[in-house]
């Protein structure tokens, strides 16, 4: 089924009328160049837009995995006594030991002893994945260890003890792996946590937190969970994309692209707007990569998921508040003291909450080209979100010297969106115009337009220049750059 394009004027959008915007401004100049690094592709696989390489699929295609196939019944149950077995009989001081080869040789040792007194018959491939398996409760995450060595998964998503999800190719597939009850799974969650010193149980039942290679954590557990513990972990890759990689996988084309490096270049303020897991921070990795090299930059995130490529970096990360309930730094606190430390840019990983008004006064009073992301689902509802939390903040301001601010301090919105088979893409580039009426007025420079589905159910369309030219123009031309080349005049 072919969805119709959008018209170019829609209700989100509002074309400001000639001579009636307000707006002040003015900046300086640098250059900045984009590295190029070709991606790798192959007949089967390709890197997906802004995550990670897929196995290319249909929408309704199921796993080819083996590994996704459910365990039976017998199966589990099999595999639960071998590992209470081993666990049982190996020696405790091996448990809390470091020495991997040790413990190898002894597990090894005792599964042949246990296979052999039983009597059970396993080929070389199934007692070597049991082996692995054994490995992986005693020195990793049990059923999900395989899926967090598996560079393709990029989500996994614990259900309660028996059922497991993973996130691949920008889609969900349940893998048929268990946990034995909720109290493995607990034990699963707080080995996750230990190191992290981060605290659990029914009077702190949720956590969230970082692990060592940036990979964010989420965990709830009853009373507020009704289904038993909940885990959700989101991979990080350490992999930097470029903007050359994300043009050949049809994430931006490249006078979008061409485009908004200039704008990053010309100290504009970028907000990138966007729903849950639609590549907002990958696609600020991105961009910030044509910040000119010799500025001081300031990153800002809950947890450290920006890679900037620039020497001179300072990245701060909040802190929640410790056991005694003390000790907490918020992204606001880190916001407020970053302004201190003489930044050219503040980066801030998402805005949610009072820091937005700190952010927003920050761009009008000397750090232009700061750059963040926000939860939204259209540039007009993220104007929305922004006046909601700056409201937050506890700064009493008429919602009219809110609408200035944004206006004042945003030049340009970069709309993600997640298709259905997984796909991310830009989907609008929009100018904040000024305000007018007490309404923010903003205008489509770019938009992509869907047309449907091709044969093998990816989305098709094409991405589209409105015809509206930018009222920063003349701030690109004194940055050097010639509208006429970036094909918006």
């Amino acid at each position: 089924m072919t969805n119709p394009p959008r018209k170019e004027e829609t209700g989100e959008t509002q074309r400001a009328k000639p001579g009636r915007v307000e707006r002040t401004r003015s900046r300086t100049f640098s250059s900045s160049v984009a590295s190029y690094r070709p991606s790798r592709s192959s007949e089967v696989y390709e890197r997906e837009p802004l995550t990670h390489r897929v196995v290319q699929q249909t929408l309704n295609a199921q796993p080819l995995n083996a590994e996704l196939t459910t365990e039976s019944d017998l199966d589990l149950e099999l595999k639960i006594r071998i590992h209470s077995q081993v666990l049982d009989l190996l020696p405790p001081e091996l448990l809390s030991s470091d020495d991997e080869a040790r413990i190898k040789i002894e597990v090894e040792r005792i599964l042949s002893s246990i296979l052999n007194r039983e009597m059970i018959s396993l080929s070389r491939g199934e007692k070597e994945k049991l082996f692995d398996e054994i490995m992986a409760e005693i020195l990793g995450l049990g059923p999900i260890e395989e899926f967090m060595k598996d560079p393709e998964v990029t989500e996994i998503m614990v259900n309660g003890p028996h059922r497991i999800y993973i996130e691949r190719g920008g889609r969900i597939y349940p893998t048929g792996k268990k946990f034995k009850d909720d109290e493995h799974l607990l034990r699963i969650i707080h080995r996750i946590i230990a190191p992290l010193n981060r605290r659990l149980d029914e009077t702190n039942p949720m956590v969230d937190a970082r692990l060592p290679d940036g990979s964010r954590v989420n965990a709830v557990i009853p009373p507020i969970s009704l289904i038993g513990p909940v885990l959700t972990i989101h991979k990080f890759y350490k992999e930097r994309f470029t903007m050359d990689e994300l043009i050949q996988l049809g994430t931006i084309d490249r006078r979008m692209a061409d485009f908004l490096a200039a704008c990053v270049v010309a100290r504009l303020d970028v907000m990138i707007s966007g729903g849950t897991s639609t590549g907002k921070t990958t696609f600020l990795n991105v961009l910030s990569s044509f910040i000119p090299e010799g500025e001081r930059l300031i990153t800002i995130e809950d947890a450290a998921e920006l890679k900037l490529h620039q020497e001179h970096v300072i990245t701060l990360e909040a802190r929640p508040a410790g056991l005694t309930g003390r000790g907490g730094v918020s992204i606001r606190d880190l916001v407020r003291n970053a302004l201190r430390m003489r930044p050219d840019r503040i980066i801030i990983g998402e805005v949610r909450g009072g820091e937005a008004l700190d952010l927003l006064q920050a761009m009008n009073t000397g750090h232009e080209g700061s750059m963040s992301t926000c939860h939204a689902n259209s540039p007009l509802d993220m104007i929305s979100r922004l006046e909601t939390m700056a409201l937050m903040s506890g700064i009493e301001l008429p919602e009219r010297a809110i609408r200035e601010q944004i206006a004042s301090a945003l030049d340009v919105i970069v709309q993600m969106g997640r298709f259905p088979d997984g796909s991310r893409k830009v989907v609008k580039i929009t100018e904040v115009q000024g305000i007018q009426a007490d309404k923010v007025i903003l205008q489509d420079i770019f938009v992509f337009r869907r047309k449907g589905l091709d044969r093998n159910g990816r989305v098709i369309g094409e991405f589209t220049y409105t015809g509206a030219r930018p009222s920063f123009l003349d701030q690109l031309q004194e940055f050097g750059f010639d509208p006429a080349k970036l094909g918006i005049l």
